[in-house]
Formats: structure tokens, sequence, C-alpha cells
């Protein structure tokens, strides 16, 4: 048996202890690390952070080793970039997998504009047809170039010696991370 820590927004979220491939027993959007022989055993709340391929695990109020500026600012865009958008009252998820589904719908609509298809929101399934399709994906392409767009003026300005902390939280196009207390 190994224990495994779910990591989330450089969290960890939830711990599991299991004999199976971790790979093939959840989603590959979710972020695994083996956590076998890690003392103290990290727990769920503990910050998690990757630093040149090995995870580092801290109590909460405990400093881990700081990232580079620029990996900060990737890891905040990755995090705004899945947040999700709302488009036409539908709650779209925006992660790399609903990315790529939404793309694949779209080309769809592009080619056959009489296309219907049940999509499946945040919220549940809705029968939507291809114009919607196309405004959806428009919306989350804009939604994650936005994001791109804000890291790249980001590390602008670290290059330029003009970053300040506080600009981490700004300009980011407007939709909010997930509560992790919603997610359990």
């Amino acid at each position: 048996m190994s224990i495994y820590a779910r990591v989330y927004g450089e969290q960890v979220f939830e711990l599991i202890e299991t004999d199976g491939d971790i790979t093939a027993l959840y989603h590959p959007s979710m972020v695994w690390v083996c956590v076998d022989g890690i003392e103290p055993m990290p727990a769920a709340g503990w910050k998690a952070v990757e630093v040149d391929g090995a995870w580092q695990f801290s109590a909460p109020g405990l400093a881990v080793a700081p990232l580079p500026l620029a990996e900060v600012v990737a890891a905040e865009r990755f995090r705004r970039e899945s947040t999700g958008v709302v488009v036409e009252g539908l709650a779209i998820e925006t992660t790399r997998d609903s990315q790529a589904l939404i793309a694949s719908t779209g080309l769809s609509a592009v080619l056959d504009p009489d296309y219907r298809c049940n999509f499946k929101t945040a919220d549940g399934f809705v029968e939507i047809g291809a114009a919607q399709i196309i405004t959806i994906a428009k919306s989350v392409r804009a939604h994650v170039q936005a994001c791109f767009d804000r890291e790249f003026a980001l590390l602008r300005a670290i290059e330029a010696g003009e970053y300040h902390d506080e600009m981490l939280s700004q300009g980011w196009p407007d939709s909010l991370p997930p509560d992790p207390a919603e997610l359990q």
C-alpha cells in the first residue's frame, strides 16, 4: 500500500492509501504525489510545491523554499486559467481537458451549422446548438488568452525590475478561483 496526496492550488487537498495504480484510479488532470517515507507525513491543508521535479511539503505557517518569480507567475496563470467562465448564464469549466473538449465541439459546430449536443456545464447538462457552442468556444479561448497575456505582462515587469508582489493578484480576467472548501 502507498499513500498519495492530492495537490490542488499548491495545497494538499486530501490523502488516500491504495495499492492500485493511482493514474488509473482518478482523472489524469488530478495531481497525485506519493508521500511514502516523507516525515512528517503531510496532511490536508499543508502547502505543497514542486521544486526541480521534487515535491516539498510544509505545515500551515511554515515556509517552503520560494519559487522563482517566473514560476510563481506561471502557477498563478494556470490557476486562473482553470477557474471557469460564465457564458450566457452557463458555468463553463476551463480546465485543460475542458478546453480540448470545447475546441473539438466548436469544430463540429463550425463544420455543421445544424449541430446540436448535450453539453455538460459546471451545473449539469444542457442542450445547445452550433451558434451557442461557438460563443462558448470563443469565450473560453478569450479567457485563456487573457490569462496568458497577463502572465506575459507580469514576466515583462519582472524583467524590467518593475514587478511588485501585489501585481500577482491584479489584472487577471474576471473569474473567481474555486473555493477549496466547496470542493470537499
